[in-house]
This record gives C-alpha cells, sequence and structure tokens, in this order.
C-alpha cells in the first residue's frame, strides 16, 4: 500500500469516526426530536454529583423520581447561577444568550454532566421526560451517551381521551395513564364522565347523579344496553357502576398538572343524557323516565340545572377548556314538545338544530363570563357555532376546514384514523369492538392539516386527539391493549414535524418502546406474526403485484403460489413478486424453522368479468367504493369496508353485466363480509341468472347461507355457483337478498 493511499484511510477514518460514534449511541426516542448532535463519549451519573435548579422549576424535580440513578442525589435550590454550578445535574431557566424558542427546551449531557434549559414551566416538563425517557431506553440508566438536543412541539394540545361512562375506571389506573401519556408528551387528558351509560363525577347540588345515575343493572354496557337500559340505587344487590368524589377528581387533576397534563372534563348535553333525566325526569319533554336522552330545552328547569353543574364542574377543573359534548342529539322530542316550541317561536329559530345551538351558546356564554371557553363535537356546528368556541372534529374534514374558516380552533380526533376503539389488528383475531380497521400504520399516516384547508386558516388547527370509547373495554387492561402502542403514533404526530416523520424510521424506534411499556406494566397490544397481504392489479397487463407482510418489525415470511401448505423450505419473502395467472398464495411467519403465524390464503382471479361495467337495478348505499367499476376492477378488499373496495348495500344486492357478446360461464361468485357490530351481515340466498337478450333471464342455481348471524366475529364468505357444464351467456345477473336491514358488503363479482 502506498503512503499516500494509507493516509486517505486515516483521513477518512478521523472524519468517519464522529459518524460511526453517533451511530452507535443512536437514541430510540419517541417522539422524535426536531434535532440530536450527538457527542463521542459518554457520561455517568455518579453519587458525587447534585441537582441544581432556581425556584422556578423546584417542584418539578418530583418528575425525576422516575430516573431512579437521578433521584438519589441531594437537590440544591439555588437564586443565582454562579461557577460551581457549572456540573452535575442543572435543571435551569433559559436566557437571553441561549436563544432557545419559546416553548422550546435545550438538553445537553457532556463532561459536566446533564443541562436542561427552557424558558417555560411546560417545555422544561418536556425535557425532562426525554432525559427519562433516555434513561429508560438505556441498558444501564447511570451511563448516558453525550448530546444536545433542542426540541419544540408541532401542536400545542396533544391530547388522549378515555370514556369512563361506559365503564368505569379506576382511579389508580387513570394516574398511570397520565403517567404513560406524559412519558409520551401529551398534554391534555380528556375525561368523557358523563354518557347514558353512566354519570361519573359527584355533583353536591343533585345527589341521585351518583346515588342512582352511576348505577345500572348490568356490569357490561352491551349487556345492559341489551337488556332495558336501567338504573338503579346504589348499595343495591346489582348495582354496578361507579363514581369520582370531588376530593378524587380534584387529587387527579393535581396529579396531571404536575406532569404537564390538563385534564378536560366533559359533561353531555343536550343529548346522551339518559342517565339524567332518569332520575330528574322533570327536565325532559315528555316528562317520564327512560322516554328520551335529550334535555328539554324549552323548560328553564333545564337551564338552571346545567348551569349549576358546571359550576361545580369549574371549581374542580382549573382547565380554560369544558366539553360539553352536542353530538348525536336526537330532535324528534324536540319537535313535539309544547315547550320546545314555544321558545323555538319566541327567539325566532328556524329549525330544531337552531334551537340546540341556542342552548349551546347560551351555555357557551355562561362558561365565557366564568373565565372558560366552551369545546363540542362538530355537530356544534348545526345552527351556528358559538363566538369563542373550540371545535372537536370527529367525521369529516369539511368541518373542521368550515370551523377553521371560521376562524374557531379545531381539535382534530377524525374517527378513520384516531378513533383507538377500532380494531388494531385481524378482527378474526381480536376481543370483540365496536368494528372499524385501524392498524398502527395507518394511524401513524395522519396528518392533522387537513390539504385542502386555507395556509391562512391552518393555524387554527392547534392539534390532534385519540378517543377511546368504552362500550367493548370493560377492564383497564383492555384500554391499555386498545390504546397502545398507538397512542406513540400519535404523539410523534403531534409532536413532530410533518417533515421529519417516517413511518420506517418510528416502527424502528418502537421496538425500543415495547420493553418500556413492559416495564411499566402496561398491556399493549403486541406485534402479530400474522401475514397481511397487498394486491395491486394492473388491469391493462392483468397481473397482480403481491406484497406480504406482518407487524414484525423484520419478518420471516414464507410463501406457495400452488396452495400448497408453507413450510421453512420454500421461498423466502423478500420483496413483491408479480403473478399474471390465477393463483392461490399460501403464506405463514417463521422463527428459524417454526411455524408461528396461521397460514394466510390469498386468491388470485383473473377472471372474464375484469373491466366490464356492473349495471345496477338496486343502488348502492353510501359506501360507493369505486361506483361503477369497483365490483370487477380484479381486487378484493382487505379487512376495513373502507377500504374503497367493499361496495354497501341496505338493500337486496341486485346488478348484472353485460359482455357485450356470448361468453361460456362455468362459475359464477361474490365474496361478503359479515360483522354485526356495525350491522354488516351476510345474504341468506344468492341467486345467479343468465340470458342472451338481458330481458328474459333463467335461474341457473341459488345458494343458501347456513352461517350464524348472530356471530360478533368478522368474517368472509364466497358464495359460489358451479355449472356441472358450461353455458353460453352474454348477461349474467346476481340477486343476493338481505334478510337483516343492515348493510351487504362485497367486493367482487367473479367469473370464469
Amino acid at each position: 500500500m502506498s503512503a499516500m493511499r494509507y493516509s486517505l484511510l486515516i483521513l477518512l477514518a478521523v472524519i468517519l469516526s464522529p459518524t460511526i460514534s453517533a451511530q452507535q449511541h443512536a437514541l430510540n426516542l419517541i417522539p422524535k426530536p426536531n434535532k440530536v448532535v450527538y457527542g463521542e463519549g459518554t457520561t455517568q451519573i455518579s453519587s458525587s454529583m447534585s441537582i441544581f435548579t432556581t425556584t422556578e422549576y423546584e417542584d418539578l424535580i418530583p418528575l425525576l423520581a422516575d430516573f431512579s440513578e437521578i433521584a438519589q442525589l441531594p437537590l440544591k435550590v439555588i437564586k443565582k447561577v454562579g461557577k460551581k454550578h457549572q456540573n452535575g445535574i442543572r435543571i435551569l431557566p433559559a436566557i437571553q444568550q441561549d436563544n432557545i424558542p419559546e416553548g422550546a427546551y435545550r438538553l445537553q449531557i457532556d463532561e459536566s454532566g446533564i443541562l436542561i434549559k427552557a424558558g417555560e414551566t411546560q417545555a422544561m416538563i418536556a425535557g425532562i421526560y426525554t432525559l427519562i425517557q433516555i434513561g429508560l431506553l438505556e441498558k444501564d440508566p447511570s451511563i448516558l451517551p453525550q448530546l444536545t438536543i433542542d426540541d419544540s412541539p408541532r401542536f400545542t394540545y396533544r391530547g388522549l381521551h378515555l370514556d369512563v361512562s361506559r365503564h368505569y375506571m379506576p382511579i389508580s389506573f387513570i394516574k398511570k395513564y397520565i403517567d404513560i401519556m406524559a412519558l409520551y408528551k401529551f398534554n391534555y387528558f380528556h375525561w368523557h364522565l358523563t354518557d347514558a351509560a353512566g354519570w361519573r363525577l359527584e355533583i353536591k347540588q343533585y345527589p341521585e347523579l351518583t346515588s342512582k345515575a352511576a348505577w345500572r343493572t348490568h356490569t357490561n354496557w352491551k349487556e345492559w344496553w341489551a337488556n332495558g337500559r336501567m338504573y338503579v340505587d346504589q348499595g343495591s344487590p346489582n348495582a354496578s357502576g361507579g363514581y369520582y368524589t370531588q376530593k378524587q377528581a380534584r387529587e387527579l387533576v393535581s396529579y396531571a398538572a404536575a406532569k404537564g397534563i390538563t385534564i378536560i372534563p366533559e359533561i353531555e348535553m343536550p343529548g346522551h343524557a339518559e342517565e339524567v333525566l332518569a332520575v330528574y325526569p322533570e327536565l325532559s319533554c315528555t316528562g317520564k323516565p327512560y322516554t328520551q336522552g335529550e334535555f328539554c330545552i324549552g323548560n328553564p328547569e333545564t337551564f338552571t340545572f346545567l348551569k349549576n353543574v358546571l359550576t361545580e364542574v369549574m371549581d374542580i377543573f382549573p382547565s380554560s377548556y369544558i366539553h360539553i359534548g352536542g353530538d348525536e342529539a336526537n330532535k324528534q322530542h324536540w319537535e313535539k314538545c309544547p315547550k320546545c316550541q314555544a321558545l323555538k317561536q319566541e327567539k325566532d329559530l328556524k329549525t330544531e338544530g337552531e334551537l340546540q345551538s341556542y342552548l349551546i351558546k347560551d351555555i357557551s356564554s355562561f362558561l365565557q363570563d366564568n373565565g372558560r371557553k366552551l369545546i363540542g363535537w362538530d355537530e356544534i356546528l348545526e345552527g351556528g357555532l358559538p363566538e369563542g368556541a373550540t371545535v372537536m372534529n370527529w367525521r369529516s374534514e369539511k368541518e373542521a376546514i368550515d370551523a377553521a374558516n371560521m376562524e374557531h380552533d379545531v381539535i382534530m380526533t377524525p374517527a378513520e384514523y384516531l378513533y383507538f376503539d377500532s380494531y388494531q389488528s385481524d378482527p378474526r383475531t381480536q376481543p370483540e369492538g365496536i368494528g372499524g380497521f385501524l392498524p398502527l400504520d395507518k394511524v401513524y399516516s395522519y396528518n392533522p392539516i387537513p390539504s385542502e384547508i386555507p395556509e391562512d386558516k391552518a393555524v387554527h388547527i392547534i392539534g390532534a386527539q385519540a378517543n377511546l370509547w368504552s362500550e367493548y373495554t370493560p377492564v383497564y387492561q383492555q384500554v391499555e391493549y386498545m390504546v397502545f402502542p398507538r397512542a406513540l403514533a400519535l404523539s410523534e404526530i403531534n409532536w413532530t414535524k410533518q417533515e421529519d416523520r417516517n413511518w420506517k424510521d418510528f416502527h424502528q424506534r418502537l421496538q425500543e418502546h415495547y420493553k418500556i411499556l413492559q416495564k411499566l406494566e402496561v398491556n399493549y397490544h403486541r406485534p402479530s406474526y400474522d401475514v397481511h397481504s397487498t394486491v395491486i392489479f394492473d388491469k391493462e397487463a392483468k397481473t397482480n403485484t403481491v406484497s406480504l407482510s406482518s407487524e414484525q418489525n423484520a419478518p420471516l415470511i414464507y410463501y406457495t403460489t400452488d396452495g400448497t401448505k408453507p413450510s421453512a423450505h420454500e421461498t423466502p419473502y423478500t420483496n413483491p413478486f408479480l403473478l399474471s395467472s390465477t393463483s392461490t398464495i399460501k403464506a405463514a411467519s417463521f422463527i428459524d424453522s417454526i411455524r408461528v403465524s396461521p397460514i394466510e390464503t390469498i386468491q388470485l382471479d383473473i377472471h372474464k368479468a375484469i373491466n366490464k361495467k356492473v349495471y345496477y337495478n338496486t343502488p348502492w348505499e353510501v359506501y360507493a367504493a369505486q361506483n361503477e367499476l369497483t365490483l370487477t376492477n380484479g381486487e378484493y378488499g382487505g379487512l376495513s369496508f373502507k377500504d374503497l373496495q367493499w361496495q354497501g348495500f341496505t338493500g337486496s344486492f341486485d346488478a348484472y353485466i353485460d359482455f357485450e357478446r356470448r361468453e361460456e360461464i362455468k362459475s359464477v361468485g361474490m365474496r361478503f363480509m359479515q360483522l354485526p357490530g356495525p350491522g354488516i351481515f351476510f345474504p341468506d340466498k344468492f341467486h345467479v341468472y343468465i340470458s342472451d337478450n338481458g330481458k328474459n333471464y333463467r335461474e341457473i342455481d341459488v345458494v343458501k347461507n347456513e352461517d350464524d348471524y348472530n356471530n360478533p366475529k368478522l368474517q368472509f364468505k364466497t358464495f359460489q355457483v358451479n355449472l356441472a357444464k358450461p353455458q353460453m351467456a352474454r348477461y349474467v345477473k346476481v340477486i343476493a337478498t338481505n334478510p337483516k336491514g343492515g348493510y351487504l358488503f362485497t367486493d367482487e363479482i367473479v367469473i370464469h
């Protein structure tokens, strides 16, 4: 080797060494910080160190109890930073020369120890939790990588919600929930305290809210819903429920505030009030219990009650935001109520929507008079939005854009991306849920800023929140299972700049956080080994490109394409592959040579009806998918009926295909979905007809459904007619009858 080449290698080694060091020490923080610069060495926390802070941040030092190696060090509260405070653990206010922006923090770990600086309490709390997370990620928390982090959040509102009405949750668990929220930089906890299933907060002026409206006949919400929906007195043998005393709620408010989290209480109005009207029926339009779920807006006592309740609520919760619900009110009783109609006429209100808005505006004024701001679900837009109200958007982006254009702040909580009561993995393998399909990668793909919002109005999108409705989460362990790790994806959505987010990078970092969740004894959803497929069909070439994956970070998948059972001796999956004929793929996950997942079967059909137009005798409803091209596009639907491959029908399915010439017909099949929770059922009969002229059809066969309609699990079934002898026909018509009055969902008419 020449001397010149040797010198070049030495020079390259010197240049690359910081990069290598940085790679070795790279952390897997979630959410991802704005900027991390790694040093070359490590810093050891020793017993000779002290913690230094000023009076501004003295109250935050107890947070370091979660970092035991630091928590045991002596604390010294100082009035002025001097030369003797240049080493150790320093939690100090930023000064102008630090150039730390408002809302940001700087964390430095170097030879001198650890230094966190920030100009505000919230920013300092974020910095402390970054340090705590570093300790949890390191094998030896007493030895930390040297680095500098400059960081601040993308959004000011970073929320998680919990419904404790459908199923009461103990205070001890809610504290744990808040602990995890703080670690991942959430700053708002939306506490859904009241709904039909039970009132959960002590209101001293109305004791029956907790002596009766908080208790029901059945522990399980689904059983209660299906069996009378009655409330009972506390102390009755079958009483099930619970409530939080004002003392408990105040303690929880303080506990959360110490960790940088504001608790927003939700008191539902004017709907979802069945439990209130069961014990105070005079506040309903009928005056009778168990007849409606909406307050009588024409009754002045309704306003007295609500304001008295909110007065006690505001005394407990210092949050500037008070949530009043405002969603899903049934307006039929107001239409028939003399009091409501009299008020409507007196105030010159045109619709029942304006009547609801009258109540919401009045309550908003009351809250503003008390220095608070109203939040409501996006239904509060109907009939006019009260000045200063914040909208919690859960339906379509249209409502969010409308509110922002009116210069109202908006918190994004879309059901499609952030309703954590949706299934997060194959519903066939999961505990019963309300429906929907929301895997981790879809959560992470969400951007809270709607693409169609005007740039000058985007400032009104102040953040995002995930909601956990608890119909199907009767115990806190199930809440944990549904929320985590999806909440970690949301933490990064809310904190990290959109351009700095990357799914593969997040998924890689997430692997290190499973050990944190284990250490915190969180019953999180473990990543499944089950194989999932993505099939992209090229209509022109009539080929399928198949991708295989699982929830594992680096899955080992073997597959076959001839319908045989896969083993470790088959083809290992490495990249998407292309198939140009009807095929049956079978795939499974392996660890070494042992199969650790069920065998996934993927059917690919290159059939006669592809690209042919479907003519509908009964139209689809709501779920149009890809309109007339949906059922002959060569692609099957996935696990979600919202994936634009499943077409929905509320009546019977009745449609035909015109081949434009006579074709040989050997078989006709359609696949249907069943998921009783949201009202999706198999047909009971599947009729196939053929015709040469499109007018005179003859039935060639009928298939009857023999499956159980009461099975709550997601199911798929192909209804298929196979002809003993092929027949010639130009037209093929299918009628699938709908016996349950719910939805029929189908994804492809397959004709061979």
